[in-house]
């Protein structure tokens, strides 16, 4: 039996930071009125069944304003206390991507009555919480992108190689791996993907063959990206992974499946470095890695997993 004084478990939540450009090139952000609580804020709420936090984010965005927007670079992570229903205190924790305007417009519902497009200063100003102006602290930041354009990803769960007695090129997904494929077949459109590509192994194949068929792509070949292609010749596989990271007049991605053994060299080519006791960036099996800006000062998110939220 719970008491008053004991804290209530942690609630995760999502959100974005929605940004467009004005007709003079600025910058403006979209802020919300919340007549149940009085106060302005920024679009969020809590997962549904079976949602990564990417997915959340989307969605609350479009139920919330009526907007449509393609997330992009992971922002900031908010944390502060609120009281249950029953008055017990929990943490809420609100992971915040920016999200850039891809059409709709608002219209009022019972959640939102207002939503306001201003610059980020004053759209800060007019937020009524401290944790709402971090993340626009962070959407007014100039040394990375606000959009990626690029998805590494590693493929994923393919069994043991010692098991398989073809050649090592063809080792499919196992059951797992296949569960990881069609995972990403679900998250990853929020980025909106733009081309599927891949070393030529069939476990990589698979992992986006779900991804590319749910858009209406081909999965095409990216050999210098395969793990004995990219040893034999890094800077090819890096020149390729540059020019993909080239900035975009449209938001949107490029999506490309490589292996473990040239996933962390690759990116430590391009200037990131994980904090941590790592000497590599990780990428585990069926991991992705979110990436944008130029080599040296690129944003690098990683995402061990898309699984649904445990909640």
């Amino acid at each position: 039996m719970s008491t008053l004084t004991e804290p209530g478990p942690m609630i995760r939540a999502a959100g974005c930071a929605v940004w467009r450009h004005t007709e003079a090139g600025g910058l403006e952000t979209a802020v919300v009125h919340r007549p149940k609580y009085d106060d302005w804020s920024l679009p969020k709420g809590k997962p549904e069944a079976g949602e990564h936090l990417l997915q959340t984010a989307r969605r609350e965005v479009a139920e919330e304003t009526g907007l449509a927007v393609v997330l992009g670079r992971r922002s900031v992570r908010t944390r502060y206390e609120v009281h249950l229903p029953d008055g017990r205190p929990a943490a809420k924790e609100v992971d915040y991507w920016t999200g850039q305007w891809a059409g709709g417009s608002f219209a009022a519902n019972d959640e939102v009555d207002e939503l306001r497009w201003l610059p980020p200063a004053e759209a800060a100003d007019l937020c009524s919480h401290a944790h709402d102006r971090a993340v626009l602290d962070d959407l007014a930041r100039t040394d990375v992108p606000l959009m990626p354009t690029l998805v590494l990803v590693r493929h994923g769960r393919a069994g043991s190689r010692s098991e398989w007695e073809g050649p090592d090129d063809l080792r499919p997904l196992d059951a797992k791996g296949l569960r990881q494929a069609q995972r990403m077949a679900e998250v990853l459109p929020v980025l909106a993907p733009t081309a599927v590509l891949s070393a030529r192994r069939t476990r990589c194949e698979e992992t986006v063959a779900p991804l590319a068929e749910r858009l209406g792509l081909d999965v095409q070949p990216l050999p210098e990206l395969g793990e004995e292609e990219f040893a034999a010749d890094p800077e090819a596989g890096v020149s390729v992974l540059e020019k993909l990271l080239q900035p975009r007049t449209t938001p949107g991605v490029t999506v490309v499946c490589s292996q473990g053994g040239a996933i962390p060299a690759a990116l430590m080519a391009l200037g990131v470095r994980y904090e941590g006791i790592r000497m590599h960036p990780p990428a585990a099996k069926g991991s992705v890695w979110v990436l944008g800006g130029e080599p040296g000062s690129l944003s690098a998110d990683y995402y061990r997993d898309v699984d649904p939220v445990l909640t």
